[in-house]
């Protein structure tokens, strides 16, 4: 179904490498909407994205949940369980007919102490993991549920194609969706999306979210060093 090569993380390996390692590898398509692994759960493997996307969600005891945030192609998720064997901290569920390489916890253990290029690539990701982490917890301290709502918009939205200074979110976000995003409720997204509509600062268009002063909406989130840099891509 696929080949150790098409797994971004181990393009670079030698042939050596390569014939050693793909034998603890385990290929599988799921569907959309289909859980992938789910919190608590003792397995230990590590997982890749090889195409399509996936959702990262944590659950409470209650039944509230926070999204932690979705990974496309080229990624990789439950490498913690991996190196530390404690059970899975978040569920994982696709969002769309997704290729998904598991590999053995050992053989990926091996792959880090053997190969300094791959774990330098895991080092860095797990050190940009860790800064977003830290960005999360301090718009939670700090940031009212509406700032926080803004913060989340600017970060899903890409400049509008034929509009320089406005950016859209495009599906629209599902409000529920952002509610979880920013650990609020639906009801403090829908009235705080109404209340930026009334200020002109987002319009609902065909198929976009749109954000027509992105600026506007950064200098709302109280604390400067808490605004969000805006992706140009």
């Amino acid at each position: 179904m696929g080949k150790i090569g098409d797994i971004k993380l181990f393009a670079s390996l030698g042939v050596a490498s390569t014939k050693r390692f793909a034998p603890a590898l385990t290929w599988r398509t799921y569907p959309a909407n289909e859980l992938v692994i789910d919190m608590d759960d003792p397995s230990t493997d590590v997982l890749f994205v090889v195409n399509g996307s996936v959702r990262v969600i944590h659950r409470a005891d209650d039944g509230k949940q926070v999204i932690l945030g979705e990974l496309g192609s080229g990624t990789m998720f439950g490498e913690m369980a991996a190196i530390d064997g404690i059970p899975r901290s978040a569920s994982v569920t696709t969002l769309q007919t997704s290729l998904i390489c598991s590999m053995q916890a050992a053989a990926f253990m091996d792959v880090l102490a053997d190969e300094p290029d791959v774990r330098h690539t895991v080092l860095n990701m797990l050190v940009a993991r860790i800064r977003a982490l830290n960005l999360q917890l301090s718009e939670h301290a700090y940031l009212t549920a509406s700032e926080r709502l803004y913060a989340e918009l600017l970060r899903l939205s890409r400049p509008r194609p034929g509009h320089s200074e406005q950016r859209s979110i495009s599906p629209p976000p599902n409000q529920q969706d952002l509610a979880e995003r920013i650990g609020s409720r639906r009801e403090v997204v829908s009235r705080a999306i109404r209340a930026l509509e009334k200020d002109g600062l987002v319009e609902k268009s065909r198929g976009a979210l749109v954000l027509t002063d992105p600026g506007a909406l950064n200098r709302r989130i109280s604390l400067e060093g808490l605004w969000v840099k805006l992706d140009q891509s």
